[in-house]
């Protein structure tokens, strides 16, 4: 949960909050491609079978870096909170990936 940015979810609105204002769709954008190590290493875990760690670590700080870029785009508008945060990949090319981290930007305030 440390990593966790304690104004973020999924849903539509923060329970114990009242949404301000709301400056729209905020998003961070990261691409990123395997290397051939990290193809061998993951290729011989793959072999054995069960969890592939390689691209699981990959994959996590993927995800942690377009969820990061888009609390700083937020950020940058002067939200407090991303309301309706969603995940999307896209395969660009083979061994490429694009993930998107997307939400709602929005000032709230703690309701007494």
């Amino acid at each position: 949960m440390n990593q966790t940015h304690p104004l973020t979810t999924t849903a539509f609105e923060l329970p114990g909050y009242r949404t301000i204002k709301s400056f729209g769709v905020v998003r961070g954008i990261t691409v990123r491609s395997r290397s051939i190590v990290g193809n061998i290493g993951a290729g011989i875990q793959s072999l054995f079978g069960g969890n592939i760690s390689l691209y699981t670590s990959l994959c996590e700080r993927t995800r942690e870096d377009a969820f990061n870029l888009m609390l700083s785009h937020a950020g940058q508008m002067g939200a407090n909170a991303v309301i309706g945060v969603r995940y999307d990949a896209t395969e660009l090319s083979a061994g490429i990936t694009e993930v998107l981290c997307y939400g709602t930007a929005v000032h709230v305030e703690r309701t007494a």
